[in-house]
């Protein structure tokens, strides 16, 4: 049986452990060769649909699971509440652009993300007492009161009629970027850094404290580690990250959005891109983003593809629901880790391949 001590033991090891480093080799070409397809070849070759139907959508959701992984699966603290702080963090940084003159929108979101993560600990505060079914109905709370806040006051919408917000002119370094493909470079640029600054983040000391306390705290606080404070910094984290992603989403993705666009469907949504990708990894969520941007395209392509009728077209959402809460019970059966272990395990066999008699 472990005990407590042994559990100290191993987290003083890996604290003091040299921090984590890509292997030599394949993977520095491997990067470099992504990144110039990304942001080269992409924005060269890629159509309008494309950017707007698949690309950004993926990308904004993959960052949003991002940012709920960090809370979740990294420091094991369950929240429903994803879509209230992209909420925050949309209108937030609205509201900076229209209020501060000559605002740069980087500038824009990272404090509209900094706003959120106030928020977010502000929400957290309960996960010092409480955890488990307690902590996710307190952030279902969470979930509610904000688009109420936002529909009741009309200043945070400038007492637009309908509630709305508008995308602002999306510039940066005097570059237009209302197009589809400067919506595209700027939603993946800004997701590149935070995923990095994520990654970054969990493999540090504060990212070790999380999963001390996600895999036992009274282990960690006997330790002497900040559990409360290891806590609030998860949150807050989590916060900035879904903050800048529900940004993106209103300003690249949909042009317009009201409060109720992030709904309580939207943070399930997000939720269950981390568990279909893989708890506590970095590149899971964007596999589960994936499969929940290109379900829908792939269903109503079957559709289309059949005899006239064999589908109805009013039945394709119900039939992505059933799809994904199908994949939903079986990857909590049979692989708890998501699409991100299967990978890993497909890439292991493909490096030991052919096999030995």
């Amino acid at each position: 049986m472990t005990t407590t001590f042994d559990v100290a033991a191993d987290w003083t090891a890996a604290s003091q452990a040299r921090p984590w480093r890509a292997p030599a080799g394949a993977v520095p070409w491997a990067w470099g060769l992504g990144a110039l397809l990304a942001f080269g070849l992409v924005p060269a070759l890629g159509s309008d649909y494309v950017f707007s139907a698949v690309l950004v959508p993926w990308l904004v959701l993959s960052l949003a699971g991002v940012g709920q992984n960090l809370l979740t699966g990294c420091a094991g603290q369950l929240s429903v509440g994803s879509a209230a702080f992209m909420c925050v963090g949309a209108f937030a940084s609205y509201n900076l652009l229209l209020r501060v003159p000559g605002l740069p929108l980087p500038a824009a979101l990272a404090l509209g993300g900094a706003i959120t993560a106030l928020f977010g600990a502000l929400v957290g505060l309960p996960s010092l007492r409480v955890r488990g079914f307690y902590l996710i109905a307190a952030t279902l709370a969470a979930q509610f009161f904000v688009p109420w806040v936002f529909v009741r006051f009309g200043w945070f919408s400038n007492f637009d009629a309908s509630g709305v917000i508008s995308a602002p002119p999306l510039r940066v370094a005097g570059q237009d970027l209302s197009h589809p493909a400067g919506r595209y470079l700027l939603t993946l640029t800004t997701t590149a850094v935070l995923t990095l600054a994520a990654g970054a983040l969990v493999r540090g000391p504060l990212g070790r404290q999380w999963q001390a306390v996600r895999d036992m705290e009274t282990a960690a606080a006997v330790m002497g580690l900040p559990v409360a404070a290891a806590k609030l910094s998860a949150f807050a984290a989590s916060s900035f990250v879904l903050g800048v992603a529900g940004a993106l989403w209103a300003f690249a993705y949909v042009g317009t959005v009201e409060p109720h666009g992030f709904d309580l469907a939207r943070s399930f949504q997000v939720l269950f891109i981390v568990i279909l990708g893989g708890l506590g990894s970095i590149a899971g969520p964007f596999l589960g983003a994936a499969f929940m941007v290109l379900l829908p395209i792939a269903l109503s392509n079957l559709a289309g593809a059949g005899p006239a009728g064999w589908i109805d077209a009013g039945n394709l959402p119900n039939a992505e629901k059933i799809v994904v809460g199908t994949l939903i019970i079986v990857f909590l059966v049979r692989e708890p880790d998501g699409l991100w272990k299967l990978v890993q395990t497909g890439a292991r066999r493909c490096r030991r391949w052919p096999l030995r008699p």
